[in-house]
């Protein structure tokens, strides 16, 4: 069976152009630029992937979000916002109301694409809500001029788990720097300390990230989302 797909963005060219390119990947995508029409359909139907506008006539896209999560059909389908906005507080709110990833415009095919083949691991395996990979790159955490510097254990799109010589308190605001990659410039954000374990392992939350560093984000951890899940070839 082809899965089912919800677009819902008050843009008709923006909806056209998903659904032409979730139809070229097999996929039945129904494309609404209704958002109220669209809350109708979160509660009726199952959906295996979501895009969704993140702003929108209400209700916009982070209360679609959270009617999904909240509705019985569509608690762990995938959401994806379409977002060309690079406020921070606002992905914050996104990512809590129950979003998985950001698509961000102009939008990008090949982007598309592989949120799609992420997507698709996560239904199939039915991933928890913010996929995490293990991942170890250098990371640096500030607070208020103290300066601790470790390696993260594992990251996702909205966090990281980093093991240091120490750790700040929980809700403790903290400026994170880490090197993605050896050679590129390292990636700037800033959180707050959502969770210790022990005395030198912080659970560190995402909170104000720009536009530009969460697409840089996205783009280094989307390849180690896929390898991370296994799909196993379809059997007749």
């Amino acid at each position: 069976m082809s899965r089912r797909v919800l677009v819902v963005d008050d843009s008709p060219e923006i909806c056209e152009l998903l659904q032409s390119v979730l139809y070229s990947a097999g996929m039945d995508a129904l494309g609404l630029t209704n958002s109220q029409q669209a809350a109708g359909h979160l509660v009726r139907e199952k959906f295996d992937a979501i895009f969704l506008d993140i702003r929108m006539p209400s209700p916009d896209g982070i209360e679609l979000a959270g009617r999904a999560r909240a509705s019985g059909f569509n608690q762990k389908t995938p959401i994806v916002m379409i977002s060309g906005d690079a406020d921070p507080a606002l992905q914050a709110r996104a990512f809590q109301a129950g979003a998985n990833f950001f698509l961000y415009k102009p939008l990008d095919r090949r982007r598309l694409m592989r949120i799609l083949r992420v997507t698709q691991g996560s239904i199939q395996h039915e991933r928890r809500r913010f996929q995490r990979v293990n991942v170890r790159c250098k990371a640096t955490v500030e607070s208020r001029g103290s300066r601790i510097e470790g390696w993260t254990l594992d990251m996702s799109l909205n966090g990281m788990l980093v093991q240091t010589d120490a750790a700040f308190p929980i809700g403790t605001r903290v400026g994170v720097t880490v090197q993605l990659k050896p050679g590129a410039a390292p990636l700037h954000a800033g959180g707050k300390v959502a969770r210790l374990i022990g005395e030198d392992c912080m659970g560190i939350e995402l909170e104000t990230v720009s536009l530009e560093e969460s697409e840089r984000l996205q783009e280094f951890l989307l390849p180690l989302i896929l390898t991370s899940v296994e799909v196993p070839e379809t059997k007749k």
